[in-house]
């Protein structure tokens, strides 16, 4: 039997997809469910959802095939398979993964755009309302994933060569942040919360910002990741689990989705601005406008 999938949710957040941690929870979970499992077919119902191969190909290299592992890269999910194709899935706003039974209402949903059958009679299905998720089969996963940053929890991603990946960059530090070839997998929830922990204005341009305070923002953002990986996520909009257990780090959120609230720390109401058209928290007196003045 199937676990019903748990539904994650901010509320009053529009612009938000999962980031690092919901996208590692959900490969977390389908690892439990796909590894060592032969997928038998492949159904496109949204052709379009398919970004590579033709959909001939990618019937006629997976069906026979084993999940050998289930991994994340950035924001994208990578099930490697037996043969050393790698089907990669982006789930962007609305895209959701569910292991179902055979038979499941599930597998004709008016928004299932593609389905793979496995060789017990289940299969992985993929829904998506907003139609903006896509698939791809590759044999080199860099075809995808290439251009993505560093991971911000590699072992060998160093506060050294975050702070100069910084120093080149002469725009908002947020922006920084949300560009996927500087860092991969952070997005808007956890920039903002970073940033906050680390006391640095959204508005900063990151190339101002001294090793001190690259250093302090380099480990607020791998505290803030591997908490929220801890608790399986943020509750997001549109954006389930395959495997149960509801994310609960949205108890933590100090400032993402907080307008007017008081600060925790000082009790000042939190703003909202928009930083590259996204939404963007911060407290005014614990990340302090006078910095981006002070830049002259």
């Amino acid at each position: 039997m199937v676990v019903p999938p748990a539904l994650f949710f901010v509320s009053g957040a529009t612009d938000i997809m999962p980031e690092l941690p919901e996208v590692e929870t959900v490969a977390s979970d389908l690892r439990k469910q796909l590894i060592g499992r032969r997928i038998d077919a492949a159904r496109f119902l949204w052709e379009r959802t398919l970004a590579h191969p033709d959909l001939h190909t990618l019937e006629e290299t997976i069906c026979g095939l084993r999940v050998i592992d289930v991994g994340r890269r950035g924001k994208y999910l990578l099930i490697q398979l037996d043969d050393g194709e790698s089907l990669i899935v982006h789930l962007r706003m609305t895209g959701q993964l569910a292991v179902v039974e055979a038979g499941s209402p599930l597998l004709s949903d008016k928004h299932t755009r593609a389905w793979f059958q496995l060789a017990d009679g289940e299969a992985l299905v993929f829904t998506d309302s907003r139609k903006f998720g896509r698939i791809w089969l590759v044999h080199d996963s860099t075809e995808v994933t290439g251009k993505l940053g560093p991971e911000p929890l590699a072992w060998d991603f160093a506060a050294e060569s975050f702070a100069e990946r910084l120093g080149r960059r002469r725009v908002a530090i947020k922006a920084v942040l949300l560009d996927q070839t500087t860092v991969a997998g952070v997005g808007n929830i956890y920039a903002d919360e970073s940033l906050f922990r680390a006391g640095i204005h959204p508005l900063r341009k990151a190339a101002t910002l001294n090793r001190e305070e690259a250093e302090r923002l380099y480990l607020s953002l791998r505290e803030v990741l591997e908490e929220a990986i801890h608790k399986r996520g943020t509750l997001l909009r549109d954006y389930r689990t395959p495997y149960g257990e509801d994310g609960y780090f949205q108890n933590d959120l100090r400032v993402y989705g907080k307008r007017g609230k008081p600060c925790p720390t000082c009790g000042s109401p939190i703003e909202r601005i928009r930083v590259t058209q996204r939404s963007t928290h911060f407290c005014p007196h614990c990340q302090r406008a006078e910095d981006i003045a002070a830049e002259g």
